[in-house]
């Protein structure tokens, strides 16, 4: 029979395997002609992404008066139109966008906005204003729950990642699996795969507990070969955290467990003083990040099936503070990436000089018609069903 030891280091992996070897799987899909699901990865900037200085307005008066310290040199900018211009470290997210496969949401943000981390996030995770309802079920949570043909005995979302599943995921029946490295699925050794071989226990459970488990080992397997260099496509991963999160979900897309939602988490962005080298680092890395997961999934041909969401919980002041950073602000961009996107910026950017009580941007764009968009227009769900409202759907998609 199985160890506690074995069973806790494949849960994970039992959690992901299919209910059948992954040879018969891949056998009976290429019978069927192939898999066309289309697939969401999110990607939480947690702790409140400067928007001003993610997508810079230089052609506002408000940008000029109010950031002295923080304010970006125009010459560095890459700009985007004749007013607005992207961080000078986001050339990854830059190519992205002349590639066709980087769309900019401005000014989104929610009525009656919470500067608390806390409450804003579940805000965003939730999709509901009403905070009794943040100790609930997520937005992808409902709308896997909604989902029509999700497959049988397979995670319906995976959070690649160490941190606690976020509220986003959380579901009444659809279930949800983490993962923190391709390491940990990867590390079972052979005396564990030889416990779960063994035959001859007739108990019900045992034997479910075995199947799973050779499904498990089955599917590590076919990770482990993607893991390989000559498993890799010619796209190279910096060498980041959050690259390396993505990395792990384009090898688990391209293994095809069957989940339709991935998530991951860049902390850091909580930049209240001495924000302008640090929040240069995180957006190379975000956009370093981004641009070769796409490229990845480009090239193994499966870039038409994956569509990326980036957003934070709020964005920054305008004006900057006494040290050299930023405070909690309320509306900001949200990202979409991949080759699904309908490329360029959408929404109005709000006018800093126009400005709420104390000085926030008002927000343009309820951040529930961008979750809509998605949930009706790429993953096929009602939206209604997710969010408890029907809200106006934007033009992100091809």
């Amino acid at each position: 029979m199985l160890t506690r030891r074995d069973f806790l280091q494949a849960s994970s992996v039992v959690a992901l395997a299919p209910s059948v070897p992954s040879l018969l799987r891949r056998t009976a899909r290429a019978a069927e002609g192939g898999n066309n699901e289309r697939l969401l990865v999110v990607v939480q900037l947690s702790g409140g992404n400067d928007g001003i200085n993610t997508v810079v307005p230089f052609a506002d008066d408000g940008y000029k008066r109010h950031r002295k310290e923080l304010r970006l040199p125009g010459d560095r900018l890459l700009p985007l139109n004749d007013s607005l211009a992207l961080h000078p470290s986001m050339q990854g997210a830059m190519d992205l966008l002349e590639e066709g496969r980087l769309a900019i949401v401005q000014g989104v943000g929610y009525p009656n906005p919470s500067r608390s981390h806390p409450v804003s996030m579940a805000t965003w995770q939730s999709a509901r204003l009403d905070r009794e309802e943040h100790r609930s079920y997520g937005w992808i949570g409902r709308g896997l729950d909604a989902a029509p043909n999700l497959r049988p005995n397979v995670a319906g979302s995976v959070l690649v990642g160490d941190e606690p599943t976020p509220l986003t995921l959380r579901a009444r029946k659809t279930a949800s699996a983490s993962l923190r490295s391709i390491e940990e699925m990867l590390s079972f050794n052979e005396s564990g795969r030889s416990l779960a071989a063994a035959t001859g226990d007739t108990n019900d459970l045992s034997a479910f507990v075995q199947r799973q488990s050779l499904d498990a080992y089955a599917t590590a397997d076919l990770l482990r070969s993607l893991a390989r260099p000559e498993g890799q496509t010619a796209s190279s991963y910096p060498s980041t955290a959050l690259a390396g999160r993505l990395k792990l979900i384009a090898q688990l897309i391209k293994a095809d467990l069957g989940s339709r939602v991935y998530y991951a988490t860049q902390p850091g962005y909580d930049t209240h003083s001495q924000q302008l080298p640090r929040h240069s680092r995180l957006l190379r890395q975000l956009a370093g990040a981004l641009k070769a997961f796409v490229g990845d999934l480009h090239t193994a041909g499966l870039g038409e099936r994956v569509l990326v969401l980036c957003f934070s919980e709020f964005g920054r002041r305008v004006a900057e503070n006494a040290s050299i950073g930023t405070d909690h602000g309320t509306a900001g961009p949200v990202l979409l990436a991949g080759s699904p996107v309908q490329p360029g910026v959408h929404g109005q950017t709000p006018a800093l000089a126009d400005l709420a009580g104390d000085e926030d941007p008002e927000y343009t764009v309820d951040f529930r018609s961008v979750y809509a968009s998605i949930l009706e227009r790429w993953l096929g769900i009602d939206s209604t069903l997710a969010l408890a409202a029907e809200f106006p759907q934007l033009p992100l998609l091809r």
